[in-house]
């Protein structure tokens, strides 16, 4: 893809910037590579901000990398990087839960508290903040989706209908894995067909981008590598972290790691919606957040599986207890009322305070999971009677269905 690209002006204050976010980083990966000895609350702090000032390099490399690539296979992909961090603390408790341990027990319990925690507050805070703050900004009442957004939309409604059957059969196994990720690959393919218009570089990236072909994708290379190495190396100091901080103040350790993990986990994919949000892109913006689900409710919950059998070394499915059954089951409904909200390419203000509203309430008070779950299905089905006329459309035109001649 070629691009004739003009020379960014770069101020002192984007090269400030990028030494920050590299210093920031630096503290809790030395200390992850070398087991640093931190208190619960310093390594919280310490990993924490590393993961956070990670997600910021791995943004600027993502945009940057669009140069080079269609900007809709380039916001998948965007997608996928940015829940990175997702991925990574998840698949330290998954790795670590095969056994009878007490430990390996609470980390099969962690696994899906992280996974669903982070899946919700994407889709009940984060797409309601990116509404608001283009309302906000651009004085609007709703953000109109583009007929290119059929395709996150369809690939995600598809897998929030396959993922209310995990519960109800009590597990994830191989064949969920299958499933779930040849989804993913088939909405990578539809995504890597599209071609948009990509957003206005700006920031740190600019440094990049002012450079030739060759340099610049070296350097786009070494961001992914270092921003996806300080991630790896804190993944499991962070985690470790949070469960003995939890420890220490006597909190819920399943709710600190359901809710302040994904926080760090999370930052990719708030600071990019943001970025392009306040320059007045809030249709990209939604679309990554769309395709940061997509990622997560397919190859996030799809590997779950995987990754557990590969730690055990045997064929063995993650069996959900009662807990985990509830959370899955509550998550999928409200993916699948999210997904119809959308399905007409509007969101309004009133669709975003009631998706808001939901998750703060069964945040809050955290034993109505059921009723909570019942509300979304509920309400699905009053979305899919009102947005009938656009399932079959988005349906074509996420299969590239083309009308005969």
């Amino acid at each position: 893809m070629s691009h004739q690209r003009e020379k960014y002006k770069i101020t002192p204050g984007i090269y400030i910037t990028l030494i920050i976010a590299i210093g920031c980083s630096l503290p809790g990966l030395y200390n992850g590579l070398t087991h640093g000895n931190l208190t619960p609350i310093i390594g919280v702090l310490f990993y924490g901000i590393a993961i956070f000032a990670a997600a910021f390099m791995l943004s600027w490399a993502a945009e940057v990398v669009q140069i080079d690539i269609s900007e809709s296979l380039a916001v998948a992909i965007l997608a996928l990087l940015a829940v990175l961090p997702e991925y990574a603390v998840d698949f330290v408790f998954t790795w670590n839960s095969y056994g009878t341990t007490p430990e390996a027990i609470a980390s099969h319990h962690y696994a899906i508290a992280n996974m669903t925690g982070a899946n919700r507050l994407l889709v009940g805070l984060g797409w309601p903040f990116i509404l608001f703050l283009y309302v906000y900004v651009k004085r609007k009442k709703e953000i109109v989706l583009d007929q290119i957004q059929r395709v996150e939309i369809f690939y995600l409604l598809l897998a929030s209908l396959y993922s209310i059957t995990i519960p109800l059969k009590g597990e994830l196994n191989l064949i969920d894995t299958v499933i779930l990720v040849t989804l993913f690959g088939l909405y990578t393919r539809r995504a890597a067909q599209m071609e948009t218009e990509e957003p206005e570089i700006v920031g740190p990236p600019k440094i990049v981008a002012n450079m030739k072909n060759l340099p610049r994708r070296i350097v786009t290379a070494v961001m992914f590598l270092f921003s996806g190495g300080v991630i790896f190396f804190v993944a499991e100091p962070f985690t470790e972290s949070l469960i003995h901080l939890g420890e220490a103040y006597n909190i819920d350790k399943f709710l600190l790691v359901q809710w302040l993990a994904p926080i760090a986990s999370e930052s990719p994919e708030f600071i990019i919606a943001a970025t392009w949000t306040l320059r007045g892109a809030a249709n990209s913006a939604i679309k990554a957040l769309i395709s940061s689900k997509v990622n997560q409710w397919t190859l996030l919950i799809g590997t779950i599986p995987l990754v557990y059998a590969i730690s055990g070394g045997v064929i063995e499915p993650f069996v959900l207890d009662d807990l985990q059954h509830s959370e899955i089951m509550l998550t999928a409904a409200q993916s699948l009322f999210a997904v119809l909200i959308i399905m007409n390419l509007k969101f309004s203000k009133t669709e975003g305070y009631v998706l808001l509203a939901l998750f703060m309430a069964q945040m809050i008070v955290d034993t109505i999971r059921y009723e909570m779950m019942i509300v979304y299905l509920v309400l699905a089905v009053v979305m899919a009677v009102l947005n009938r006329k656009n399932l079959l459309p988005a349906a074509k035109f996420a299969l590239n269905i083309k009308k005969k001649s």
